[in-house]
């Protein structure tokens, strides 16, 4: 199979070309579970003819490689991981992905140049502040101005880009926000710094300029590798759908095609345990699949021929066989990424991207710096320049820039800590006014499983029946079947037995032969002989050849900390409500367990996106919360978002917040943190404030000197930076409850 990724329609939806000829792609690779194995992994690939670099992200099963096309294919590549074991499967190309690998790779070059000049420029800063007392003659402080002057050159001529263009774009816009004043003070206090150094008197404020640009530097580096680091960069909706499909041609020939040319009338063949590829018309006898990508129901749907199909649907019993109705960007999976992105483009646009205390504390410096200039041009037109810029350097908003980003970095480590992911660091700092929140049912506050008190014993023990049930449903990928198997792990006081000849029964279940015996496990009605008894309806049933040993009645469970984590929410004064796609009996039954007096059954991804409008019409901060596929749209319109880590990828590309170990009770962390936040930004910036109304008088009238300016700009940063490390000290130890 691996050698259809030669063909050139099929390799262009997962190779990146780069600018040095080479190709890349991303895998996904399985199993990466074993430190071992990813050493294996890294050395084949190494090993192979034309591989230039490789890089393992173990925890996200991925692969990402380089080589030279020339003298490798990616068949070969998947060749190679398929010899050692691995299973692997190219991921689409996502131009999102390979942006934001640039934009940190960029900003990360950048960093290490003002890094290291930085760290020069303040040597030869140090030696000429040690001339103000005449330890030093004139020559050679001369010579270390000029040292200065040549080592920030690569700071303020390519370190500093990112405020330059960002300056630009804010003129554009016509909205004054921090990289206008940080541009201005570096241009102007570099220029006049460097005017001084050629006429060889006046002050100089390179190690200012330097440590000013460094820091900045840091603190967007930290905050955009945060935001890669919780997975939400890239666009996931294309991981709905596989990227081949299996059509089959005249005479019940099947050859491999991308599914994105799969056309209304083919007919294509599906495996069992696979992903549908198109929408489509089911053309075998029956199938049963796991639908939660639309409807958000865990529970396998069991469809019958002539019913319709969804891409992005899980067959779990099969194979079975298609007619295609619609593809690609057609499909209803497209179709709920694109409302999504609509519903996300527009609370991005409803919502100033600047932030209107920088933007006025930017108008203030302009204003006080243009004031100072228009004084002394009055008063003695030569000291105008280098009190303006003593104003710039003492008012720049360093310390005030660096409240937000140290703040947010910090939260972000501490709720990392708590299995908290934030890939939105603006919604985070929303979250602190959340007063209405929409909660998924199925798979959010709910799971499918089983308890012992529910286990119908036909023959033998309840706790033999559940270790011989339990060994079967580890062969499968069911939901069902992992709840069983889970449960008979943790009742089970000795290990699960080993199965013989497990095979997958086509719409039954399993079949396999435990401790000599030649046992299955399924639907009622397919695993016996005769008429199902009542007391097994419904049921998971385990058999042999005399009949059934036990029934095992699925239940929908509430999950461990929900109770806890609503309640506590609404003593908080949020709103709570459920939007499900489950049938409204069970989701009242669900509503009244934990409390929940707003709820609505049977909603669609625009219901749920609709119902969350209301809220923001009335006035609320919203917060949804959800886990599949069908979520993506409420979660992208919210005003903060959550997905839990056990969720699609495409719930998880549209929340800001990601549930590590599926806790809801991170909420409660995230919310604590967030509120720490508020504060604390605001005493950061009133100490920002404030030492700009103590010191930039002194530099209005020319009594601040270079030396003083850099330490005074040091201290005031470093106490924004040291505030921030404030954040989440409250909150109890990583493991105990938030």
């Amino acid at each position: 199979m691996n050698a259809v990724w030669a063909h050139p329609q099929l390799a262009a939806q997962v190779l990146r070309p780069r600018r040095d000829g080479r190709a890349e792609a991303s895998l996904r690779v399985s199993p990466l579970d074993d430190p071992r194995r990813v050493l294996h992994v890294e050395q084949v690939l190494r090993a192979l003819p034309g591989v230039q670099r490789v890089g393992v992200d173990a925890p996200r099963q991925r692969v990402s490689v380089v080589w030279d096309p020339a003298c490798q294919q990616l068949p070969a590549l998947l060749d190679a991981l398929g010899g050692i074991g691995c299973r692997a499967e190219p991921l689409p190309r996502s131009r999102a992905d390979g942006d934001a690998q640039r934009a940190a790779h960029d900003l990360l070059k950048r960093l290490l140049v003002a890094g290291m000049c930085a760290m020069q420029v303040m040597t030869y800063a140090f030696v000429i502040y040690i001339g103000v007392v005449d330890f030093v003659d004139f020559s050679t402080r001369g010579l270390f101005r000029w040292l200065g002057f040549l080592t920030t050159l690569p700071i303020v001529g390519y370190a500093a880009l990112p405020f330059y263009r960002g300056a630009l774009a804010e003129l554009r816009a016509r909205r004054p926000g921090i990289d206008l004043p940080v541009a201005l003070a570096v241009l102007l206090v570099f220029a006049g710094s460097a005017w001084n150094t050629w006429r060889g008197g006046g002050e100089i404020y390179f190690d200012s300029v330097s440590m000013f640009v460094f820091l900045l530097l840091v603190a967007r580096y930290v905050e955009l590798r945060a935001r890669q680091r919780s997975g939400a960069l890239g666009d996931a909706t294309v991981d709905a759908a596989p990227l081949l499909a299996e059509r089959l041609g005249a005479g019940g020939r099947r050859e491999w095609v991308a599914a994105t040319t799969l056309l209304p009338g083919d007919r294509v063949h599906v495996a069992e345990g696979a992903t549908v590829p198109a929408d489509g018309v089911l053309e075998s006898a029956h199938a049963e699949l796991d639908e939660a990508l639309l409807s958000g129901e865990s529970r396998p749907v069991r469809r019958v021929r002539g019913e319709p199909l969804v891409a992005g649907s899980v067959l779990l019993s099969g194979p079975v066989e298609l007619t295609v109705r619609h593809s690609g960007e057609a499909t209803a999976a497209a179709r709920i990424g694109a409302l999504a992105r609509r519903a996300q483009g527009g609370r991005l646009t409803a919502e100033a991207t600047a932030d209107p205390q920088a933007t006025r504390f930017v108008q203030r410096v302009l204003v006080l710096t243009l004031l100072t200039a228009l004084g002394w041009l009055l008063v003695d037109p030569s000291r105008a320049f280098e009190a303006s810029v003593a104003v710039l350097v003492i008012a720049c908003p360093c310390a005030f820039a660096l409240t937000v980003p140290a703040t947010r970095a910090r939260a972000f480590g501490v709720l990392a800590a708590r299995g908290v992911l934030v890939a939105d660091g603006a919604a985070l700092e929303r979250l602190a006014r959340v007063d209405f929140a929409l909660f998924d049912k199925t798979g959010t506050l709910t799971h499918p499983g089983f308890v012992p008190d529910d286990i119908v014993v036909c023959r033998g023990t309840r706790d033999d029946s559940l270790r011989l049930a339990g060994a079967l449903a580890q062969g499968s990928s069911h939901p069902l079947s992992r709840a069983l198997a889970r449960l008979a792990a943790e009742v089970a006081a000795a290990p699960l037995p080993v199965v013989e000849n497990l095979r997958a029964l086509p719409g039954v279940g399993l079949s396999g032969r435990v401790d000599g015996c030649s046992l299955r496990l399924g639907r009622a009605d397919g695993v016996l002989a005769g008429a199902v008894p009542p007391a097994l309806e419904g049921c998971l049933v385990l058999a042999d050849a005399a009949g059934p040993l036990a029934g095992f009645r699925p239940r929908e469970q509430l999950r461990q900390d929900a109770v806890d984590t609503l309640a506590a929410l609404q003593a908080q004064g949020v709103q709570v409500a459920l939007a499900s796609g489950d049938a409204p009996p069970r989701v009242a039954t669900i509503a009244a367990a934990l409390g929940i007096g707003q709820y609505a059954a049977q909603q669609t991804p625009a219901d749920k996106l609709a119902l969350l409008r209301q809220a923001r019409d009335r006035g609320h901060v919203t917060l949804a919360v959800g886990d599949g596929s069908n979520d993506a749209p409420v979660l992208a319109g919210a005003d903060v978002s959550a997905a839990l880590a056990g969720g699609t990828a495409l719930a998880q590309a549209h929340a800001g917040l990601l549930l590590a170990g599926d806790r809801l009770d991170g909420l409660l962390a995230a919310r604590a943190v967030a509120g720490d936040m508020q504060r604390i930004v605001a005493q950061s910036r009133r100490w920002a404030l404030g030492y700009n109304l103590i010191a930039v008088p002194f530099a209005a009238f020319g009594l601040v000197p270079p030396w003083l300016a850099g330490i005074g700009m040091a201290l005031s940063s470093l106490g924004v930076v040291l505030n921030a490390l404030r954040t989440g000290r409250r909150l109890p130890a990583p493991g105990g409850r938030a």
